[in-house]
């Protein structure tokens, strides 16, 4: 029987790429005052793609064009938004960049664009302005002055499901990107989403953070520390080694870490990516803690032929097992002190799928834990 051929993986574009189409269109039908149907752009890795637009209209002083983001085989919260560009003269030459509807507006420090300014990141920034004065030069109309205009109708809706709210960008989602394509299955998107939490959650005041894998455990985390400020709590997912190392990086004091039992037996260990397809859950390594902390034979055995780590939490739980949960807690502070090379404090707290405590240990740089 012949193997199927590999369907090849699509990419897809950046809000930052869709933008800067949509500007190139708009000022060339607001300057040859004809309707564009599609358009060229050269993107930062170097390639020249096309965009089809989605509409393009014209008066003598104002022009709009839109194109639907697509992610390709990767789509994110922006898949198939509307992404438009208004452009307008001005009296004075040079070329305004500004957000308007659905396009958020930054309110706190620690990002790369400063408090005020529309959300669009320097990249798509230097896109969409090179792009704009390209035309100006080609048409010979680089003695005039240009507004430029990014809007995103569904923004503000689609911000709901992103972390722009944390991070103070307000109204809107982001104009992003720094290589114009969108690589399907890319974790570098979330990342950099951490990374931007962090450092607003450092400019904001805060010395301690919370890292959590998701929703819950965050919730938990909430619970935890009543006082800290929104800030203060990061979802980092599956990456906690480089959550805490971005922690480190901004001299955080104190990080706490918020988790469930399947994602920190790997921590544990000392895996610092902990997502399913990146590593699986090591029984052995379950075993073995539970017969440090005094498990019975029949106990460790029934570790072995467990089918996920919450099954061995409850299993442990259930038998009162409870030195287990420190000594897991224990474990990831070891493990997250070597990632971070000491120079903080770490906590960890385990907790059930109801949210229920199953242990919690903190640790200072000296090594010195406490339940």
């Amino acid at each position: 029987m012949e193997e199927k051929a590999a369907t090849p993986i699509r990419h897809g574009y950046t809000t930052g790429s869709c933008a800067t189409a949509t500007a190139k269109a708009a000022l060339m039908a607001l300057i040859t005052q004809e309707e564009q149907t599609g358009v060229r752009i050269r993107i930062p890795i170097g390639e020249e793609v096309y965009f089809q637009l989605e509409s393009c209209e014209h008066s003598l002083n104002f022009a709009v064009a839109a194109v639907i983001k697509d992610g390709g085989d990767d789509p994110d919260a922006t898949h198939g938004a509307r992404i438009e560009a208004s452009v307008s003269w001005l009296e004075e030459p040079g070329i305004v960049l500004d957000g308007g509807i659905g396009v958020g507006r930054v309110t706190k420090p620690g990002l790369p664009v400063e408090v005020g300014e529309a959300a669009i990141n320097p990249v798509p920034r230097k896109m969409i302005r090179e792009a704009v004065q390209g035309v100006l030069e080609v048409f010979e109309q680089s003695h005039r002055g240009v507004k430029v205009v990014i809007s995103v109708p569904s923004g503000e809706e689609i911000a709901k499901k992103t972390l722009n709210g944390r991070l103070g960008i307000i109204g809107g989602i982001s104009i992003l990107g720094t290589r114009g394509t969108v690589v399907p299955f890319s974790t570098a998107a979330y990342k950099a989403s951490v990374a931007q939490a962090i450092r607003v959650a450092e400019r904001c005041g805060c010395d301690h953070i919370v890292l959590s894998t998701g929703g819950r455990t965050e919730k938990y985390g909430m619970d935890m520390y009543p006082d800290l400020p929104e800030e203060a709590f990061v979802e980092m997912g599956d990456f906690v080694g480089f959550a805490l190392t971005m922690c480190k990086r901004q001299g955080i004091r104190k990080v706490t870490l918020v988790g469930m039992m399947g994602k920190f037996s790997k921590v544990a260990e000392g895996v610092m990516m902990v997502h399913s397809k990146s590593s699986s859950v090591n029984f052995q390594f379950l075993a073995d803690v539970a017969a440090q902390v005094g498990a019975d034979e029949d106990t460790v055995q029934q570790i072995l032929e467990a089918n996920t780590a919450s099954q061995v939490g409850d299993m442990m739980a259930a038998s009162g097992h409870l030195a287990y949960f420190e000594r897991m807690c224990e474990l990831c502070c070891q493990e997250s002190m070597k990632q971070v090379q000491g120079g903080m404090e770490i906590e960890t707290a385990i907790i059930t799928m109801k949210a229920d405590l199953l242990g919690r240990v903190s640790m200072t740089a000296e090594g010195g834990a406490t339940s």
